[in-house]
C-alpha cells in the first residue's frame, strides 16, 4: 500500500505509518491477544469471578494475573488464545474505507470489505437481527456475560462499518467514484442491497433487543445486553446515536423516540463539573478516558445530525472537563481522573486513539481542541509506533507493553490516524466532499432542528 502525499507534515508521516501498519497486520494476521486475555480462560475468569465474589480471598486468586499484567505482559499466552474480536474488524472497515475516500485506491476498498465478510460470519448467530459481542466469556461484577451475548457497545461501530461503506458502494453503483476510480466490486449490485438490509436489521436489533429502562418522564437508560439491567452511561449513548442514525435513513420517527429518550438520560446525569460517571449504579462512578470519549462521540454524532441544542451544551461542559481533568502534565491522554483501583500502567493506546477521534469530530465546534489533537498524534507518530509498524499497547510504569492487541488499541488507532490522514487529503482539495457518507462525515450540523430530517438514505 503506497498512500498519496498531503501538504499537512503530520498527514504525511501518518500515511508512512498506515502504510507499514497495513503490511505489519497482513504479516501478523488478524487474531490476537487481548488485555483480558489474563482472565478470558477458564482459570482466569474462575479468578476474577471469585474477586467479586470474595474481595480478600479474590485478591490473592488475581494477583498473578495482575503481576503478569504490570511487569510480564507477554505471559498472556499462558491463559488464553489469539481471538478474532469484531469491534475490532469494525474499526478496521471502516479505517480502509477512509483510506479508500481519501485516494481512491481500490483496494482499500477490497479491504473495507473483507473485514464486513469476516463481521457477518461473527455475528451473534442465536438472534434474528445482526448483532456482534465478545467471543469470550466476560467476568464482570455482576457476574458472567457469555461469549456471543450482544452488547449494545461493540453492535453500533459494526453499524457504522456497514452504513459507511454501503454509502460507498452506493456512489459506486450511481457512477459518482472517488477520484481514482474506474474499477468496480464484482456483484456491487447484490452486495450493496446486501448490506442495506444488514444496516436495516442492525437497527431493529438495538430497539427491539435491548430494553428500556424508564429513568423520568422524558427518559430512559437502556441494557447493556438484551439480559441486563440499565444505568451504563455509554451504553445509552451508543443506542442513542445508532437510533438516531437509523430514524433519518429508514424513515422510522418511532426509532428517533426511543433514542431521544436514551439521548435525556445520558444529558440528565452529567455532572455539574462536566463529567460522566461511568454508570448510575453508585459503585461504577469512576471517570475515565475512553468511556468519557464514547459519550462525547455520540453527542457529537447526534448533534452534527440532528442540531439538538443540548447535545452542543453538554459538549461544552464535557470538553472543558474533558481537557482539564483527562490529560497529565506532559499534555497527553492519561487514564482515570477519578480512578477506581490502582492501575498497572501510565497511558494507554486506547486513550490516545479515543482522544484523536473525539478531535477530529469536534475541533471545529471547539477549536481548544485543536492543539490537543496535534500533541496527541504527533505523540504517538514519535513514541507508540514500533520497528515492525505495529503500536506499543500500554507504557507500563516500568516499561511498555507491547502485546498488539487488535480490540485494545491497534485497530482504534488503525482508524483513527486513517480518520485523520482523509481529512487532511480533504482540507488540500485531494478528495471529493460529496463522497455520500452522510453517515459519516461528521462536520458542523447542515440544519437546527429537533428532530431528525428523514430519508436521507433514498435510492
Amino acid at each position: 500500500m503506497d498512500l498519496a502525499r498531503t501538504a499537512d507534515p503530520l498527514a504525511a508521516r501518518i500515511s508512512d505509518v498506515l502504510t507499514d501498519f497495513a503490511n505489519w497486520l497482513d504479516g501478523y494476521g488478524e487474531k490476537s491477544w487481548d488485555f483480558q486475555s489474563f482472565f478470558a480462560g477458564p482459570v482466569g475468569g474462575r479468578a476474577k469471578a471469585l474477586y467479586y465474589r470474595h474481595k480478600l480471598m479474590g485478591t490473592a486468586a488475581v494477583a498473578p494475573m495482575i503481576f503478569c499484567e504490570a511487569f510480564l505482559p507477554a505471559a498472556r499466552r499462558l491463559f488464553h488464545h489469539p481471538m478474532r474480536f469484531p469491534i475490532a474488524d469494525a474499526h478496521y472497515a471502516m479505517g480502509f474505507a477512509f483510506l479508500y475516500q481519501a485516494t481512491g485506491d481500490f483496494s482499500q476498498l477490497e479491504k473495507a470489505i473483507h473485514f464486513l465478510t469476516e463481521l457477518k460470519n461473527s455475528r451473534c448467530r442465536e438472534f434474528k437481527e445482526y448483532c456482534w459481542g465478545y467471543p469470550f466469556d466476560w467476568v464482570w461484577h455482576g457476574g458472567t456475560t457469555k461469549g456471543q451475548t450482544p452488547l449494545i457497545t461493540t453492535t453500533p461501530y459494526v453499524y457504522e462499518a456497514f452504513l459507511q461503506v454501503t454509502e460507498l458502494l452506493q456512489l459506486e453503483h450511481r457512477g459518482q467514484r472517488t477520484e481514482g476510480g474506474g474499477q468496480s466490486i464484482e456483484d456491487g449490485a447484490d452486495l450493496l442491497d446486501e448490506y442495506k438490509q444488514i444496516v436495516e436489521s442492525i437497527a431493529r436489533h438495538a430497539a427491539n433487543d435491548i430494553k428500556d429502562f424508564r429513568t423520568s418522564k422524558n427518559a430512559s437508560s437502556c441494557s447493556y445486553t438484551p439480559f441486563s439491567e440499565g444505568g451504563v452511561i455509554n451504553a445509552a449513548a451508543y443506542r442513542a446515536f445508532l437510533l438516531t442514525s437509523a430514524s433519518q435513513i429508514f424513515n422510522e420517527e418511532e426509532y428517533w423516540l426511543t433514542a431521544e429518550r436514551n439521548l435525556n438520560f445520558v444529558l440528565d446525569n452529567q455532572n455539574p463539573d462536566g463529567s460522566w460517571f461511568y454508570a448510575v449504579d453508585g459503585v461504577r462512578d469512576f471517570v475515565d478516558h475512553y468511556h468519557t470519549c464514547f459519550v462525547m462521540k455520540a453527542l457529537a454524532k447526534i448533534h452534527t445530525l440532528t442540531g439538538y441544542p443540548a447535545c452542543l451544551e453538554a459538549l461544552s461542559k464535557g470538553v472543558k472537563y474533558y481537557l482539564e481533568n483527562l490529560f497529565d502534565e506532559d499534555g497527553l491522554p492519561k487514564p482515570f481522573s477519578k480512578a477506581p483501583r490502582l492501575t498497572v500502567y501510565k497511558r494507554e493506546l486506547y486513550d490516545c486513539a479515543e482522544c484523536i477521534n473525539l478531535c477530529l469530530l469536534l475541533r471545529e465546534r471547539f477549536p481548544q481542541l485543536k492543539p490537543t489533537l496535534e500533541k496527541v498524534v504527533a505523540h504517538i507518530l514519535n513514541v507508540w509506533v514500533k520497528r515492525d509498524g505495529s503500536f506499543r499497547s500500554r507504557k507500563l510504569h516500568l516499561g511498555w507493553d507491547n502485546v498488539p492487541m487488535h480490540r485494545w488499541g491497534q485497530a482504534q488507532m488503525f482508524r483513527s490516524l486513517a480518520f485523520y490522514f482523509r481529512e487532511a487529503r480533504a482540507d488540500d482539495g485531494q478528495r471529493r466532499t460529496d463522497d455520500g457518507a452522510g453517515e459519516i462525515e461528521y462536520g458542523e450540523p447542515t440544519a437546527k432542528r429537533s428532530k431528525p430530517t428523514l430519508g436521507v438514505w433514498a435510492d
